[in-house]
């Protein structure tokens, strides 16, 4: 099973992610998440990967594709990325390494919360960067380069929307009926 967790920032993607793959033994796929492991352990790609983050440059895809097909074989009962694909460029990169896998995107769950619930619980975290004008900042970005994977993803018959709203058990109910199709 192959899963995308999918929306803005502050929607509880990683929290119900890891819980997710906790329950089930899935491997929690998060980009950022690979990126610090293979910086830290100094893998090939996180050598490659740290020349552009020291220079403040985007890492490349082809390195993010890289590290993801070495997740996925570590991943053989399941996976759940978290926060990738983030554009539909990154998305049809994904379905290629999943086709050459003979695998495909089983469902992608898409999180919804209002916006000034998302800038609330942002905020509450205490991050530095986390006012509420760059986390405003953060939603326009989102809306402009990962919102249209929802249609992206609709088109496919892949898609279901689930409410981040209430209580984490609650939400992880919704969250398994949307996996299992409801």
């Amino acid at each position: 099973m192959r899963l995308i967790f999918l929306g803005p920032p502050g929607v509880g993607k990683g929290t119900q992610a890891a819980l997710f793959c906790n329950e089930r033994g899935y491997q929690h796929i998060s980009t950022g998440e690979l990126l610090r492991e293979a910086v830290k352990k100094e893998t090939e790609l996180g050598t490659r990967a740290r020349g552009f983050m020291d220079a403040g440059d985007l890492v490349p895809d082809a390195v993010i594709l890289g590290l993801i097909e070495e997740a996925l074989d570590r991943a053989p009962d399941g996976a759940v990325f978290d926060g990738f694909p983030r554009n539909q460029i990154q998305a049809e990169d994904l379905d290629g390494v999943l086709r050459e896998r003979g695998e495909t995107v089983n469902r992608v769950i898409l999180f919804r919360v209002a916006e000034d619930e998302i800038v609330r619980r942002l905020t509450a975290r205490g991050r530095a960067d986390d006012t509420p004008e760059t986390v405003k900042h953060r939603l326009n970005v989102y809306e402009e380069n990962t919102a249209p994977l929802v249609d992206y993803y609709h088109r496919r018959g892949v898609l279901s929307e689930v409410d981040g709203m209430g209580a984490i058990p609650e939400i992880q109910r919704r969250v398994a009926a949307a996996v299992n199709g409801g």
